[in-house]
C-alpha cells in the first residue's frame, strides 16, 4: 500500500486546512479494512499521534485536537481526511498519514506498517 498525503500549506492562526490522503489500490489489503491513522513532527519534535479512523468508521482523537480537528475516510476512493479547524500555532508540523492492519485502533507508530511522505503545516500568528 502506498501513501500519498497532500494539502498541507501556510494558514493563519484560527484558519482551517484540510489533508487529503489516497491509498494505492492493492486487492490484497483493502482500503476499507485498514485502520488510517494520522500522526505529525513539529520542529525539534518526535513524531506525535493526532487521531485514527476504523475499519467502521469510528474516531478517535488526542485530546489536543480534540473538538478542533475530524477524521473520515471515503472508502470508495480509496482516501482518508483530516479536517483542521481552528489552527493554532502549536499545530506547525509535518503531517503524516499511514495505515495498520489487523488494529481496529492503535496509537504506536510501530503498529502502522505503511506511511505517506508528509506534508508541512504551517501556523503564522
Amino acid at each position: 500500500v502506498q501513501l500519498q498525503a497532500s494539502g498541507g500549506g501556510l494558514v493563519q492562526v484560527g484558519g482551517s486546512l484540510r489533508l487529503s490522503c489516497a491509498a494505492s489500490a492493492d486487492p490484497g489489503r483493502p482500503f476499507s479494512m485498514l485502520l488510517m491513522g494520522w500522526f505529525r513532527q513539529g520542529p525539534g519534535e518526535g513524531r506525535e499521534f493526532v487521531g485514527s479512523i476504523n475499519q467502521n468508521s469510528n474516531e478517535y482523537y488526542e485530546d489536543s485536537v480534540k473538538g478542533r480537528f475530524t477524521i473520515s475516510r471515503d472508502n470508495a476512493k480509496n482516501t482518508v481526511y483530516l479536517q483542521m479547524n481552528s489552527l493554532k500555532p502549536e499545530d506547525t508540523a509535518v503531517y503524516y498519514c499511514a495505515a495498520a492492519r489487523g488494529f481496529s485502533f492503535t496509537r504506536a507508530s510501530a503498529n502502522y506498517e505503511y506511511w505517506g511522505q508528509g506534508t508541512q503545516v504551517t501556523v503564522s500568528s
